[in-house]
């Protein structure tokens, strides 16, 4: 699936300046407690302040196309962040039930207001909703920041509370090239893998969905 490399090929990305620029492990540390400075502060500690512009308007029309989405459907983002693609889902399908879970208080905090109510906080590793109770269940460059031990309960969750449909994206890269790039690039990454082993996890785990790599190269 290529739902979002679109928009990630967009970006244009300084890999070397990212680790001599600034302290890369101090921001790391400093992304990794999901707050203010990760969603709202400056570009090296994650995503500078982004003011969100529409982009994700495309992005959810071609999934509620792709996954025969209604307005009786229900669909859930696991690691939300601010609730973008959420909101645009409620425009590509008016009527839909929506529903996000983040580890950050920060970013349900500031979510688009008009989807704030729908969301949680919470941890992918244990999803608190009921088995088979979404049409749609995605997860968005969220996984791979996950340990290993983490990453079974969070496939097997997905997998669970899901009914019809499931779509993950993470990153992964398929050379040292991209493998040095997304080292330097990342800030809150746990779990590089190639596809090859994206996939034996999603074997191991029983996870049957779709999924998506994105890459650095």
């Amino acid at each position: 699936m290529e739902f979002i490399t679109p928009l990630h090929v967009r970006a244009k990305r300084d890999y070397v300046a990212r680790v001599v620029a600034h302290d890369k492990a101090a921001c790391a540390t400093k992304a990794k407690q999901w707050g203010a400075d990760y969603w709202d502060g400056e570009r090296q500690y994650g995503y500078g302040g982004y003011r969100y512009d529409g982009r994700w308007h495309s992005v959810a029309q071609r999934m509620a196309a792709h996954y025969d989405l209604t307005p009786e459907s229900r669909i859930l983002d696991v690691g939300c962040g601010k609730g973008h693609l959420l909101y645009e889902f409620t425009r590509a399908v008016p009527g839909m039930t929506v529903a996000g879970l983040d580890i950050s208080p920060y970013a349900l905090e500031h979510a688009k207001e008009e989807i704030r109510p729908f969301l949680t906080l919470g941890n992918a590793v244990a999803l608190p909703y009921p088995d088979h109770h979404f049409d749609l269940v995605y997860s968005i460059t969220t996984l791979h920041n996950l340990f290993c031990h983490e990453l079974e309960p969070a496939l097997r969750e997905l997998r669970r509370v899901g009914r019809d449909h499931r779509f993950i994206v993470v990153e992964s890269y398929r050379n040292e090239r991209e493998k040095a790039n997304l080292l330097y690039w990342q800030l809150t990454c746990e779990s590089f893998f190639t596809p090859a082993e994206w996939q034996w996890w999603f074997d191991h785990c029983g996870y049957d969905g779709d999924a998506e790599f994105i890459y650095f190269p």
